[in-house]
């Protein structure tokens, strides 16, 4: 498909939307979009957080165009959501569909395992495909310690991207990558409890295997934070800074909570994030952090009264790629 093609669909998409999306979750959706491309005419920046597994989900179709065409300047995940970009990169020919997953027996479930097939929902991910990436990571861990250096998680990643090392390994479509369009971009990644992945487990299995004296190699996330609030308040010297939120949790959290951290804080007088939205699936009961409504985040400081906010309770793997085309089509 060629550039042409992919902007007549997104044009395409955006004149469906605006034509069908007129009444409840639908009508967010759209507002929602609208309010992302106006940010971003107006030379405002984004900052997206995602949570879920949106990266088996194969959110990076559209999340790499995204990157590539700028519209997307700082991302906040879990770590799974960053390995499971390369993960797919590079074990994509060898990934199992599951079939009937909601309903799938116990017996099942432990054929998979016996196997070293890792299901996530209606995906199998062969255990083979993690070792690949831990063969070359361990690498670049040992390099670190040798040379007393200290990197967060996805400048491993990044390293092992541009180096060429991970090329070898490829048989998913490159350009479908958001991690590779991210490395093009050199755009920083957050990683707040990096420790809960595939990844950061197997940093601990590697201290533990004596491999490596410590843990300084990883960049902790009080550093990441640092870093977050250094980002933050150099990107709102000159405009201002949206957040765009896929899912709760504490990649979402994490991210937002650094505006507050640096007004209050810090006492530095930044900026409120200039817009909010948040797509999920979470309902607003028993304290939920991810099902919080959007004007309880005024009393934390973090968006203001006049900031546009836009909550959409539905499928992030259906939403997100619509808004995404909608706001590529300009």
């Amino acid at each position: 498909m060629n550039l042409a093609e992919i902007f007549d669909m997104n044009y395409m998409m955006k004149k469906f939307m605006e034509q069908n999306f007129r009444h409840f979750n639908s009508k967010s959706t759209l507002e929602a979009a609208k309010e992302y491309s106006l940010q971003i005419k107006n030379g405002n920046l984004m900052v997206l957080s995602m949570g879920g597994a949106m990266s088996t989900a194969e959110i990076g179709i559209s999340l790499s165009k995204m990157i590539r065409k700028n519209k997307i300047h700082a991302i906040s995940c879990t770590g799974a959501n960053l390995e499971e970009d390369i993960f797919n990169l590079i074990g994509k020919g060898e990934y199992i569909n599951i079939l009937n997953s909601k309903n799938l027996p116990k017996i099942s479930e432990e054929d998979w395992a016996n196997s070293n097939i890792n299901r996530v929902t209606d995906t199998g991910i062969p255990e083979t495909v993690m070792v690949k990436v831990r063969s070359l990571i361990e690498k670049y861990w040992s390099e670190a310690e040798q040379n007393d250096l200290s990197f967060s998680p996805y400048e491993y990643i990044y390293r092992m991207i541009k180096s060429g090392d991970l090329k070898k390994f490829y048989t998913g479509c490159v350009h479908d990558s958001w991690v590779v369009a991210a490395a093009e971009k050199n755009i920083p990644i957050f990683t707040p409890g990096w420790e809960d992945s595939t990844l950061g487990n197997f940093m601990v299995a590697f201290y533990k295997n004596k491999k490596i004296k410590n843990f300084n190699v990883v960049k902790s996330g009080l550093q990441q934070m640092s870093e977050l609030v250094d980002w933050y308040i150099n990107a709102t010297k000159k405009r201002k800074v949206g957040f765009f939120q896929i899912g709760g949790g504490i990649s979402g959290d994490f991210a937002i909570c650094a505006v507050p951290l640096i007004r209050q804080d810090i006492c530095i007088d930044v900026p409120l994030w200039s817009y909010f939205c948040q797509i999920s699936d979470s309902t607003t009961s028993y304290g939920s952090y991810s099902g919080a409504i959007p004007s309880e985040k005024i009393t934390w400081k973090k968006i203001g009264l006049s900031t546009p906010t836009f909550m959409i309770e539905s499928d992030a793997t259906i939403v997100a790629p619509l808004i995404f085309s909608y706001v590529l089509s300009d």
